[in-house]
């Protein structure tokens, strides 16, 4: 079934990332944020859970314990106080330097080149668009 197929290999993903993410104090869905603010700081909280595909409800508690670990601020939008906007500290940023080698170490952990690895995330993001509510 590709669903358990994906059930697993999802799984298996967030299990080679543990120890890779461990040494920096950080868990695989903190890094999905923090890769996605590293990509552009200053996003909204809907900005970034459209990024990474994640309700609210979801990110609020993720983002919350980022803030108390001291990675970033939340702060209201001067021109839209409805709009909550994301900043990296410079603890936040400095972690993005202690981070560089993860997108490597986990490349190697999959076996794959970087060529079958963006054919699979192509096709991966394919497959999520196809199936997503229109």
């Amino acid at each position: 079934m590709l669903c358990f197929a994906l059930y697993s290999a999802a799984h298996a993903m967030q299990a080679a990332y543990k120890p890779l993410l461990e040494p920096l104090g950080i868990t695989y869905p903190q890094y999905l944020a923090l890769a996605a603010l590293w990509a552009e700081d200053g996003q909204t909280v809907g900005q970034l859970g459209a990024s990474l595909h994640l309700d609210s409800n979801t990110l609020t508690p993720l983002l919350k314990r980022l803030e108390q670990a001291g990675w970033l601020i939340r702060t209201r939008d001067a021109t839209d106080e409805r709009q909550v906007r994301l900043h990296l500290t410079a603890q936040g940023q400095a972690l993005q330097e202690s981070a560089a080698t993860v997108p490597t170490c986990f490349l190697d952990r999959t076996g794959l080149d970087r060529d079958e690895a963006a054919t699979l995330r192509d096709d991966l993001t394919t497959l999520r668009d196809r199936m997503r509510p229109r």
